[in-house]
């Protein structure tokens, strides 16, 4: 995906300037990594007369396929080859948009410090896509752009140079000329009518998603004469977020209208006192779904493999019905950590009769783990080369036995839905594998098969339809020994 954005100036305004603005350097080529792939920024040429800067994305297709699980253009389950082979490595989509928001986020909210009275500066601006998407055709981009301000060049694509019978193809060609905008103007036009016209999302659309839109569509987006189809198309027609949006942007030509605030026309409910609740992190989500695990065991003797800095532990602590807690880790610097976090030098004696910490290796048999009710492997497995992963499951399901065990691992097809996680990228740089669905409950059910447990599985934090949860949780349970006598009774 390619597109330039270009100026002129003069001695007094150099064209130069768009370096502050796009706070990149002229004299650098530099590279950052996004959702979807390696962006590059690069400046052709940039002197006082002219200056361009050029986004050039490289996306990851492979990766995306591997995140996504087959979802988006091209992602139907009859249609594998287009996985691989689609236009998004060359023609801008939604996932420039994004991109244009990762890499030039100060540009677009009018942020400069180094020379704060150009963001407000209208200036020559001149962009160049060269391959769009473009459902609707030219007729559609120009009366998408024309209202804002652009004079519009644009050019649909052939669909076979060799072969004009064919006719034309979803794509154009398109040129963007203004004197009357500034550079956050143009970014935040191109931020939301690149998707628009792609009229594709290739990544999750949240309910945030109408914040986005309302924030990039300030200005301009309430009277704009396709405000409707630019709503709709944004937010991949979710029936629920158009209408939000619908509803918000009248809200704000009402208040324009009347030149007065937002919260003045809506009014008719008062405001609620109680700030807003923000979401439970994920890893408060996981250790109550491990507590509620654990009371429904029964257990009272629990063992935490892989500890870490103590957190679970400082849980299990605050709950009368865990008698006994032993954390295990290998690591001395987490040990050292957990002991501070938990106070154990200041601890109360009954408080301290209740839990121990020790260090430890999982890959080996230890005699001080037998004989507890429960074990919990809470986001451990995936810290282990896959070679080492029997030797772990002979400690805990072969040698310590205990009647239950728990445990919790990444579900990497989740990793999709977080916009922030660059593509083909595990959640955590010591992650040696991040599992899917299929591949973590095949590798549970064969252990479960070979130390004599049964397992279910339970998902953490919000069960996406798609791609499920972000953490998956295995429940085992050491099956209950029959006697001979019993197996001839059952029998007979």
């Amino acid at each position: 995906m390619f597109l330039t954005i270009s100026t002129t100036g003069t001695p007094e305004r150099p064209a130069t300037d768009l370096g502050f603005l796009l706070h990149k350097h002229p004299d650098k080529a530099q590279a950052f990594s996004t959702s979807y792939g390696r962006a590059h920024v690069l400046y052709p040429e940039a002197d006082d007369q002219r200056c361009t800067a050029a986004l050039l994305l490289e996306v990851d297709a492979v990766a995306l396929v591997k995140r996504g699980k087959g979802k988006g253009r091209g992602g139907a389950p009859d249609a594998a080859l287009a996985q691989y082979v689609n236009d998004r490595p060359y023609a801008a989509s939604s996932l420039l948009a994004v991109a244009l928001s990762a890499v030039f986020s100060s540009a677009m909210r009018g942020v400069c410090t180094a020379k704060p009275e150009l963001p407000t500066q209208p200036r020559p601006l001149r962009i160049e896509v060269p391959a769009l998407p473009a459902r609707g055709g030219p007729a559609l981009v120009r009366g998408l752009f024309e209202p804002l301000g652009w004079t519009v060049t644009v050019e649909p694509v052939a669909l076979d140079s060799e072969f004009p019978e064919w006719g034309d193809s979803r794509y154009v060609r398109l040129e963007l000329e203004s004197t009357r905008l500034t550079l956050a103007e143009a970014l935040r036009h191109l931020y939301v009518l690149l998707p628009v016209l792609d009229d594709a999302k290739h990544y999750w659309v949240a309910p945030d998603e109408v914040d986005k839109l309302l924030r990039a569509g300030e200005g301009w987006l309430p009277e704009h004469p396709e405000q409707k189809l630019i709503t709709s198309r944004y937010l991949s027609r979710r029936w629920s977020l158009t209408r939000e949006a619908m509803e918000r942007l009248e809200l704000v030509r009402l208040a324009e209208a009347d030149d007065s605030e937002v919260e003045d026309i809506d009014n008719a409910v008062e405001a609620e006192t109680e700030t807003e609740e923000k979401p439970t992190p994920l890893a408060v989500q996981r250790r109550e779904a491990i507590l509620q695990a654990l009371r429904a065991a029964g257990a009272a003797r629990v063992l935490d493999l892989g500890c870490g800095q103590g957190q679970l532990v400082q849980a299990l602590l605050k709950d009368p019905k865990f008698t006994e807690i032993v954390g295990v880790d290998v690591s001395v610097r987490a040990l050292t950590i957990a002991s501070r976090r938990l106070k154990l030098d200041r601890m109360g004696e009954r408080t301290a009769a209740r839990v121990q910490l020790f260090q430890g290796s999982l890959a080996y048999t230890d005699k001080r783990l037998k004989g507890y009710d429960a074990a919990v492997l809470s986001e451990v497995i995936e810290h282990l080369d896959l070679p080492r992963l029997p030797a772990l499951e002979y400690a805990v399901f072969g040698a310590a036995r205990p009647r239950t065990v728990l445990v919790t691992t990444p579900n990497v097809e989740y990793n999709v839905r977080w916009e922030s996680l660059p593509a083909g990228h595990v959640r955590h740089g010591d992650h040696r594998f991040e599992w899917t669905r299929g591949e973590f409950r095949a590798w549970a059910a064969s252990v479960a098969e070979r130390h004599g447990y049964d397992v279910e599985f339970v998902p953490v934090g919000p069960d996406d339809p798609e791609v499920g949860p972000p953490t998956q949780m295995a429940v085992f349970a050491l099956r209950t020994a029959v006697t001979r006598t019993e197996k001839e009774a059952k029998a007979a």
